[in-house]
C-alpha cells in the first residue's frame, strides 16, 4: 500500500506511526513509534515527534521543534519556530523519570510563538495566543493573549488572530472575520 503522506528522503519515520493523509514531513525530522499525526499537517525541518504524541488535523510545526511524550495538540494548532515543550518538571540526568511525564494539552486553533517555552503539565485553551519568547508556567484560558517570562495575560484574541477590543457590553468584533465575541467574567466565547 502506498503511503498517503509526504516525507523528505532525509526524514526518519519509525515503525508504528499513524500519519494522516496529506501530511508533509520535511528535512531531517524524526517521527517516533506510537505517535499519531492527523491529516494535512506540516512538520518543518529538524522536527522531532516523540512516542505517543498526538497531533490533530492541520497542525503546523515550524522548524526546530521537539514535541515530547505527554503532549497533545488538537486540530489547527500552530507551533512557531524553535518553540519548546518540556515533559518532566524536575529533570536530572542521573535520575530516570520516564514514568513521570506530565501531560500538556494545546487546544484547537491555539498559536505558540517562536522560541516560546511551555512548561509541562499545563493546558493551553482553544485559540489562545502565546507570544514569541514567552514562558508558560500555568494553564492558559481559551482565547487568551499571553506573553512574557513568565507569560502573563494581556488581552484576548479572535480565532483569526486579532486582539479583541470589548465595548461596555462586553462585546468585541474581529476586524477580519466579523465574528462576535462575548466577555463574561474572565472567559471569552464566540457568539456569531
Amino acid at each position: 500500500m502506498e503511503k498517503e503522506y509526504f516525507a523528505h528522503d532525509s526524514a526518519v519515520i519509525d515503525e508504528g506511526c499513524d500519519i494522516g493523509k496529506g501530511t508533509k514531513i520535511w528535512h531531517f525530522s524524526h517521527i517516533m513509534s506510537g505517535c499519531k499525526i492527523g491529516e494535512n499537517c506540516n512538520l518543518g525541518q529538524n522536527v522531532v515527534v516523540s512516542p505517543n504524541v498526538v497531533l490533530g488535523k492541520n497542525v503546523k510545526v515550524q522548524n526546530n521543534v521537539s514535541i515530547f511524550t505527554g503532549v497533545t495538540c488538537e486540530d489547527d494548532v500552530f507551533l512557531g519556530p524553535s518553540m519548546v515543550f518540556t515533559n518532566i518538571n524536575n529533570p536530572r540526568s542521573a535520575v530516570v523519570r520516564k514514568n513521570q511525564y506530565a501531560s500538556t494539552r494545546v487546544g484547537k486553533g491555539a498559536t505558540i510563538g517562536a522560541n516560546a517555552t511551555v512548561v509541562c503539565g499545563h493546558d493551553i485553551g482553544e485559540f489562545a495566543f502565546i507570544g514569541a519568547g514567552s514562558v508558560v508556567t500555568k494553564n492558559i484560558p481559551a482565547y487568551a493573549l499571553v506573553f512574557g517570562n513568565p507569560a502573563r495575560q494581556n488581552g484576548w484574541m479572535s480565532e483569526y488572530g486579532y486582539k479583541l477590543k470589548f465595548d461596555a457590553n462586553g462585546i468585541a468584533v474581529c476586524p477580519e472575520s466579523k465574528q462576535e465575541y462575548k466577555l463574561e467574567g474572565n472567559k471569552v466565547r464566540r457568539i456569531k
